[in-house]
Order: structure tokens, then sequence, then C-alpha cells
């Protein structure tokens, strides 16, 4: 498979404040990559890095066999497209308008859109089921809509990377499957490389071929599901008693939290490694 992002050795962060450190990966055509760890952990801080959002103190990203730091925003823009974790639209603009955006990579300035750029906008709304409110206001709809909406937009770029920061985070969990159930299907049948950040564990099991669980600014674990979801792994992180199960139907990792007052009740030994 072709590397499309590689980042070797990177640090970086915010001003006075490194938040990543030293880490090197590798994105290829087809990947759907988690990335997952404790909060202040630098998931966040490590996609803002790849996107350019932030530029690395240490190390180098290279995207498309080009060094990030040396391609132009709009070069960017027409590769990677960056969800992050709160859209903010401060205008009643239309579901068409708002995917249309989309196109401004593709576009020189001023110029309008033409029928290409229509039809690839009509196209990402048929993509994410959102077709029907090409006339609805963006404010009127539900988080669920807004979110594919949002998602449809990032489709209209046509990037051969799409990085999204906790999509699911405000969602219930119908819409938390139905955004990842259409993820997958752009990653399978589009063959459209996708990285994401989640805080569930179980989400991640379910949907990521591979994930990095990300500590301190480091990559602590990186591999499958079934390498990185381990019990062990988690408790060190997280520090919280868990029990890590095979889902019955998908045969994922499954997550169970044990309660602090539990383990408590019944003595230090109550959750062994026989008992897991």
């Amino acid at each position: 498979m072709d590397i499309l992002l590689k980042a070797d050795k990177i640090c970086g962060g915010y001003t006075n404040k490194p938040v990543i450190n030293n880490v090197s990966l590798e994105i290829k055509q087809g990947d759907f990559l988690g990335i997952i760890g404790p909060n202040g952990g630098g998931k966040s801080t490590l996609l803002r890095l790849m996107s350019r959002a932030l530029t690395p103190t240490e190390g180098r990203i290279v995207l498309s066999g080009k060094d990030l730091r040396k391609i132009s925003p709009k070069e960017v823009a027409q590769k990677i497209a960056f969800i992050p974790q709160l859209t903010l639209i401060n205008f009643s603009f239309t579901v068409w308008e708002i995917v249309l955006m989309g196109r401004i990579p593709h576009l020189s300035r001023m110029q309008p859109e033409g029928k290409k750029d229509f039809s690839i906008a009509e196209r990402a709304l048929s993509l994410t089921d959102t077709l029907h409110l090409r006339n609805r206001k963006i404010d009127e709809l539900s988080a669920g809509e807004r979110q594919r909406v949002i998602i449809a937009k990032a489709l209209a770029q046509e990037p051969l990377l799409l990085f999204l920061d906790e999509p699911t985070s405000h969602l219930d969990i119908a819409h938390q499957v139905q955004t990842l159930d259409l993820l997958t299907d752009l990653n399978q049948k589009n063959n459209l490389s996708i990285v994401i950040v989640l805080h569930d564990l179980n989400l991640a099991s379910e949907y990521c071929k591979k994930i990095i669980l990300l500590d301190n600014g480091k990559i602590f674990k990186e591999g499958t599901p079934d390498y990185v979801l381990t019990y062990q792994n988690i408790e060190s992180l997280y520090r919280t008693v868990v029990v890590v199960k095979d889902n019955p139907v998908t045969s994922k990792p499954h997550i169970l939290l044990i309660p602090g007052n539990k383990k408590l009740e019944h003595g230090e030994n109550s959750v062994t490694p026989q008992n897991r």
C-alpha cells in the first residue's frame, strides 16, 4: 500500500508547552486509524500537527512524498480534510452552501463553482445520505444530520486523508453508530484513508483497523485492536480496573468497567487475570 503521510520523530505543541514528543508513524492508503489515550495525552495535538494546523518544533512530516512545511495551504487542503471536535457555523447557511464550501481549495480566488463542483458536492451529499437535506438550513438539523453534512463538506474536498477529532462525542449511541458506519463505508468502498480521535475505546475497537494508544505525547502501543486493547495496557494508562472480553457478535475486544466501590467491597484481588 502507498504511504500517504509519514511522521518522523515529530515534537510539537503550543507556546512554551510541548505536547507531542518524538512520535513516528505512517498512514497508508486504505487505513482506518484510531488515536486513543487519556485526556491530555496529545491526541488532538497530534492530529493538528499532521494536518498542518500546527508546525512541529522537531522532526518531519511527509505528505505524498513532499515535506508538509513546503506544501501550500491550498494543496494541503486538497489532500487532507480535517473535521475538528467542534465545528462552529455562525450563519444560517443551507446544507448545499455548506457542502459547496468544500470545493474552495480547488477554486482560484473569486472563481465561481462550475458543473464539476456541483456534481462533486451532490455526490458527497449522496454518499452521506444527506441529499434530501440540501435546501435545509444547517441550524435546523439534528446533531446526527449536522455531523453527516460536515462529513459531506469534507468529502467535497476530494481528500486523500480524512482527519476527525472526536466526531461522536456529542452524539447519542444511535448517531455514533450511524456516523462510524458511514466512515467505514467510505473507507471500504471509496478507499478513503481515515484517522480518527476517539474517547470511546469500544468504538475504536469495533471500527478501527489499527489503533495508536498515546500517553503523555508518546506512542505507548500501536497495532490491531487485539494487540492494543488489553486490560494491562488500559489499566496502566487509565488507572482503572477493567475486564476485556470478546464481543460475542464481532469477536472484537470489548472493555467492561469495574466500579471502584465494587473492587473495594470484594477486596483487592477480586478481579484477577484468571477471571478476565
